[in-house]
């Protein structure tokens, strides 16, 4: 967590790069106020009146909190996002020197207002902001620059502010995951595997009112489907398929859930994380792996996220070097 004690006096570094991601619990009592805060967001539960919207994000939070509890103490009791990105912004300040690295959370602590507050103390004069989702999302993407530029006008900091805002199909960031792929693979054969590329899902509503993110989870799926090849990588097949669908509402589909059904061997990479969190730890290694035993696969590999790898910092201390809006 940062802490910003006092101004602190000789800072020469003039420009930060400020990670964006959701954070996630440091423990089991930090669950409820990372549901609390995330039901707030009116990116997520898209209800005009804040009163209203606080009346039915309570009313999730009681029927989901115990269960949420429940897989996080599945995974050790917490979140590895907070540590993971800590660990990826000290990657990042080996890397460059020249360049301050942060990171701000959406619903669980570092907050944009502390890491604002941070930066106004260090004199920062130019913020380049980095989503952490490589697809774009007015849910997640657009929430968490919208959230940082709230807490710029709270305490009056305008620094230049450029953003960095999706990388769904980049040659350099394709090229990460398929090595990653790759590492995963190791000696076995591709053709004798399915490549699940597993996405965070949304409600078909939010897709249906404009927001691009199946758009950009497909410009993904065709760019790994055009570059694993020349990797020598030839998968029996590669599917897109979405993931942490709750409620009763239409969400994007096909699930994950339903793709493995008579699959013999499965990879699964997690397309729509860049960091690992409980939805690959507990979802994807511990529920899906499961299903996925119970269902007849005889070999089923997750690939890890990108984390604090040495690949990902250098493709984020490129990405944020120029200006992208």
């Amino acid at each position: 967590m940062i802490k910003v004690l006092k101004k602190i006096q000789g800072f020469t570094i003039k420009k930060a790069v400020v990670l964006l991601n959701m954070g996630g619990p440091s423990n089991l009592f930090e669950v409820e106020t990372f549901l609390k805060n995330m039901f707030a967001d009116p990116h997520i539960l898209q209800i005009k009146s804040n009163f209203l919207r606080k009346i039915i994000g309570s009313v999730i939070i009681n029927k989901r909190l115990e269960e949420a509890k429940k897989n996080y103490q599945a995974i050790g009791g917490k979140s590895p996002i907070t540590p993971l990105t800590f660990a990826l912004t000290q990657k990042l300040s080996e890397l460059d020197s020249n360049t301050y690295y942060t990171y701000a959370m959406r619903y669980t602590p570092p907050y944009s207002d502390m890491v604002v507050m941070d930066l106004v103390h260090r004199g920062i004069e130019e913020v380049v902001l980095f989503s952490m989702y490589p697809q774009y999302s007015s849910t997640t993407t657009l929430s968490s620059i919208e959230d940082f530029q709230a807490s710029c006008k709270k305490h009056h900091f305008t620094p230049k502010i450029t953003s960095f805002t999706s990388y769904a199909d980049n040659p350099a960031f394709i090229n990460l995951v398929a090595k990653d792929i790759q590492k995963a693979l190791g000696d076995r054969s591709a053709k004798d595997y399915s490549l699940i590329l597993s996405a965070h899902g949304l409600p078909q509503s939010i897709i249906d009112a404009g927001d691009p993110y199946a758009k950009e989870c497909q410009k993904s799926l065709e760019a790994l489907k055009a570059y694993l090849p020349t990797l020598g990588l030839e998968f029996g097949e590669i599917l897109l398929s979405y993931q942490s669908k709750v409620g009763s509402m239409k969400w994007l589909e096909p699930s994950t859930k339903s793709v493995i059904k008579g699959k013999k061997n499965l990879i699964i990479y997690p397309l729509a994380f860049s960091i690992d969190n409980s939805e690959t730890l507990f979802e994807l290694d511990i529920e899906l792996y499961t299903l996925a035993k119970k269902g007849g696969v005889e070999d089923f590999i997750r690939v890890p996220c990108l984390n604090d790898s040495q690949g990902f910092g250098e493709f984020i201390i490129q990405s944020t070097q120029g200006e992208k809006q």
